[in-house]
């Protein structure tokens, strides 16, 4: 199971492909609850019980307990046509929330995990991608292993690498994105054909792992849509 907290959240997965078994809401919450299906359970609870049972300092005031799907990702056939986007042992969560939300602005579908990136139902994640969780697709994966056999173009976010400004897209591909101190491993690079990067006009280290997904993904999207 993994907890959801938010009724916006909540709206967002009503209709998708998790099921709900129980939600724990505030009496003046009773109101704004969808009209839900005869299997899952209501609890009204207190300010004191939300607080408990909350992973927030101010929890919102509905909570709800969902099943972790067991999906898996058999060959790349789902990815043709697409964008998709990897990533190589993103270790916060809150950073995998916001690519995971990201992803679903730009309307890429699917996010590949490796086996060492943090786990997508970790709470903090699921509170950071804002309801966007149920309508990504979220697969962990041999990540070297599974791009080896690519059939479509994989592209790497690297410091070292042809400006993504420059980059003759294709209309379909795999973008992946690194660790936060370490960047992509060896193993994965060895498996990426494209290396690219953003062009740094300042003196800045580096940037946020989900800053530079955003903006990789809105030129990519710039050029999928011309």
């Amino acid at each position: 199971m993994f907890i959801l907290e938010g009724i916006k959240s909540l709206l967002e997965f009503v209709h998708s492909k998790y099921e709900i078994q129980s939600i724990y809401y505030l009496p003046q919450y009773q109101s704004l609850l969808p009209k839900l299906g005869p299997n899952i359970e209501l609890f009204e609870i207190n300010n004191a019980e939300l607080s408990k049972i909350s992973t927030l300092q101010a929890p919102p005031g509905v909570l709800a307990l969902l099943k972790i799907p067991k999906p898996s990702i058999n060959n790349h056939n789902i990815l043709r046509d697409t964008f998709s986007i990897a990533l190589d042992g993103v270790q916060d969560p809150g950073n995998l929330g916001t690519i995971i939300r990201t992803a679903d602005w730009f309307g890429f579908k699917n996010v590949i995990c490796s086996e060492n990136t943090v786990e997508v139902f970790n709470p903090k994640t699921v509170q950071a991608t804002m309801g966007s969780l149920a309508r990504v697709n979220v697969f962990y994966v041999n990540l070297a292993e599974f791009l080896k056999e690519a059939t479509i173009p994989v592209y790497a976010a690297m410091l070292s690498g042809q400006s993504l400004f420059e980059v003759k897209w294709e209309k379909e591909g795999i973008l992946v994105l690194g660790n936060e101190g370490n960047g992509i491993s060896d193993q994965v690079a060895d498996s990426v054909a494209n290396a690219i990067t953003i062009p740094r006009i300042g003196g800045a280290e580096s940037l946020n792992v989900s800053i530079s997904g955003a903006i990789i993904c809105a030129e990519i999207s710039r050029n999928l849509n011309k």
